[in-house]
């Protein structure tokens, strides 16, 4: 059994090109994320949706607070995803409509409330189509902008690893080493403070299981396949979100064409979110997968025992950005007069896939990028 007490990492899809250097989230303003919904509100109903701006505060910060400023409950409030802390972010929260007459009041240093329109149904994890960010790395490499444009090339065409980042694990890996133990039975949810029980819990078995996603991915990348179609692998459509098995035994030319799918991305290979519901693999796939399981020592019932928190699914390998841009910053001078050297990068993720991973790649080291 491996040491899974913190996140396995997941090398760099294009390591074989020099990156640009720099660093990010040096202030907040430096990384902005603006949510793009799936759908917008339709002025009525029991449910009041609010645009939310808020700088340098956490998720479950802004949960607290909108909790406690409009008085509602903390399971009443519905977000599409979770936006980083150190970041300024705009995103759609859900209330209930209830809590109208009091919107005012959550407005404070840090959180503001842009807008606020009713809608039929609480707000939920995924209902959103992606996002939008606009990020600023400074003290980048003199020849920073050479260097991003074959990076920017990839990126576009291959795309990067879909890897779950960093802060995804909790501080010092503590939500991840939470959800394996809960998964181990080591420890169960009344071991967790009753108040942050139900977010917790959630959270870190959610946590265990992206951790064995980015092992799956690092084992892919580590013989080049993470984009290849290999027989048996679960395949997902990039356009209905549709998932398919590729045959044991397919015909060379069937092969061929899935691979054409692929490069064109119009279609593809996934990875395990494990639990009882997700879509299997066959042959060498299916082995790969159940190998990196078992050497996390899960006892073959773990998910099933939390099935309502980890039904399972598939995520792609691999994701290529929109609207991407690169390009030189125009930063002020330092206190010593001298300016210093950046990249403005701007581009859309889909729902789930990590700014901070594609921008490792283009940083181009090893270093944490969402620090």
């Amino acid at each position: 059994m491996i040491d899974v007490t913190s996140p396995r990492p997941v090398p760099r899809l294009h390591a074989d090109l020099p990156g640009v250097g720099g660093s990010v989230k040096t202030e907040p303003d430096d990384f902005r994320v603006s949510e793009v919904p799936a759908y917008e509100p339709c002025g009525e109903g029991p449910h009041l949706y609010l645009r939310v701006r808020k700088t340098d505060v956490s998720a479950e910060a802004l949960t607290a607070h909108i909790a406690r400023t409009l008085g509602v409950g903390k399971r009443d409030i519905g977000v599409a995803g979770l936006k980083d802390r150190r970041a300024v972010t705009e995103q759609w929260v859900s209330v209930p409509a209830t809590a109208a007459p009091r919107v005012d009041e959550a407005n404070a240093a840090g959180v503001e409330i842009l807008e606020s329109r009713r809608h039929t149904n609480k707000l939920k994890t995924g209902h959103l189509r992606g996002n939008r960010f606009d990020v600023l790395l400074r003290g980048t490499v003199a020849d920073a902008a050479e260097r991003a444009a074959p990076i920017a090339e990839r990126l576009r065409t291959t795309g990067f690893a879909n890897a779950f980042g960093t802060q995804r694990f909790g501080k010092g890996g503590s939500t991840l080493s939470l959800g394996y133990a809960l998964l181990r039975g080591e420890k169960t949810d009344r071991d967790v403070p009753r108040k942050r029980r139900a977010f917790l819990v959630r959270l870190a078995l959610s946590a265990a299981q992206s951790d064995l996603f980015n092992a799956c991915l690092a084992d892919r990348i580590s013989d080049r396949s993470a984009g290849t179609v290999s027989p048996g692998d679960v395949m997902q459509v990039r356009g209905s979100g549709g998932l398919f098995v590729v045959p044991d035994l397919p015909m060379k030319h069937e092969l061929a064409e899935e691979q054409t799918r692929v490069d064109a991305d119009e279609t593809a290979v996934t990875g395990p979110i494990f639990g009882p519901r997700m879509k299997q693999p066959t042959g060498e796939p299916a082995r790969r997968e159940a190998a990196i399981l078992a050497d996390s020592g899960l006892p073959d019932d773990a998910f099933r025992r939390f099935a309502k928190l980890t039904p399972g699914t598939r995520r792609p390998y691999l994701v290529r950005p929109a609207d991407l841009s690169i390009a030189p910053a125009d930063l002020s001078a330092g206190e010593d007069g001298a300016g210093t050297s950046g990249l403005r990068v701007r581009f859309f993720l889909p729902a789930g896939s990590y700014a901070t991973v594609l921008l490792r790649e283009l940083i181009g080291d090893e270093s944490n990028p969402e620090t």
